[in-house]
């Protein structure tokens, strides 16, 4: 079980990793919001465990924006409060598990292991393009019955095109999405993941699913190209 952990007691993360290395997780923990957002996108995680205060982002805006560019890894969210409004608001946001600190690090494990069980035959979310299959769930893009490996933030891209299909997406909409609002970045960093999705899923099998559309972005075709 791959875990990643986003939560900015330095404490706390030290004894969730001793302990869910001992029973044989891969642990990465990220001290913010950004961060996080950042390790889930290149990262394939089994599940999350998400603290509600960070900085940079909380954790109900990390939940959300996830949940936003199509990532499904299931996701347990901490808090200090036990309030049930707040538990409301992170169920509400994508979460799948709240847990109010302290907790047992037994029960802690537990309820990870339930989720991951959960996620596995519950989140097919499988949309087919012609030959172009993307599993949202699995994280894993197919062409022609052939699997195409790609980052995580590749992966991202090609599934806000997706979500639109044969809409253009304009490059702000996709780095609002993909890298999150605080991104400084120049916008041309969509044509490079986009060239890059291109010599992937496209050039190998001869396909052209992605368009470009002069001075509007670009456009998954529901043909599969």
């Amino acid at each position: 079980m791959r875990v990643l952990v986003v939560d900015d007691d330095a404490r706390l993360v030290e004894l969730l990793r001793q302990g869910l290395r001992a029973e044989g997780c891969a642990v990465d923990a990220a001290g913010d919001g950004l961060t996080g957002i950042a390790m889930a996108a290149e990262g394939d995680y089994d599940v999350i465990v998400l603290d509600v205060m960070l900085p940079g982002m909380n954790g109900y805006k990390v939940c959300a924006h996830l949940r936003q560019v199509g990532n499904l890894t299931p996701i347990l969210m901490l808090s200090a409060k036990d309030g049930e409004y707040d538990e409301a608001e992170g169920l509400e946001t994508g979460a799948d598990d709240y847990l109010t600190k302290p907790f047992s690090f037994v029960v802690l494990l537990a309820r990870l292991r339930a989720l991951v069980r959960r996620s596995r035959p519950d989140r097919q979310v499988v949309r087919h393009f012609g030959d172009l299959e993307i599993d949202a769930a699995a994280r894993r893009c197919r062409r022609a019955g052939q699997d195409v490996p790609l980052t995580g933030r590749e992966f991202a891209v090609l599934v806000q095109l997706a979500r639109r299909v044969d809409e253009a997406v304009s490059k702000t909409e996709i780095v609002d999405a993909v890298w999150g609002d605080s991104y400084d970045g120049v916008l041309n960093i969509v044509e490079v993941y986009v060239s890059a999705l291109r010599r992937k899923i496209d050039k190998p099998f001869g396909r052209a699913s992605i368009e470009t559309v002069p001075s509007a972005g670009y456009r998954l075709r529901a043909d599969g190209g």
